[in-house]
């Protein structure tokens, strides 16, 4: 399984392979869920509480990225939806830091 520093920052897959954001994830990858999104990454604070199954941290996500934007996301399903991730994709051999 794809480590949750490599799978928060990840930025795309190839076949088996997940090709990873080695500079952020090596100065920001420790961080924890609320403190990602606080700090704007909510990419990755999805992608954080997506790995550990966390519907309380995926709303606190949601909840801080409308306090910081002024056009707002709904629910769950729409913040997912918006940021392009849905699950920790299972299959994953290899990682890529780049």
């Amino acid at each position: 399984m794809i480590k949750r520093e490599d799978f928060i920052f990840t930025v795309g897959y190839q076949g088996d392979t997940a090709i990873v954001n080695a500079s952020a994830k090596k100065r920001f990858g420790r961080l924890k869920t609320r403190e990602l999104a606080e700090k704007g990454f909510f990419k990755a604070a999805i992608c954080s509480a997506l790995y550990t199954s966390n519907d309380e941290e995926l709303k606190q996500v949601m909840q801080i990225y409308n306090e910081q934007n002024e056009k707002t996301i709904d629910s769950i399903h729409n913040l997912k939806r918006i940021f392009g991730v849905s699950h920790v994709p299972e299959g994953i051999e290899k990682i890529l830091l780049i």
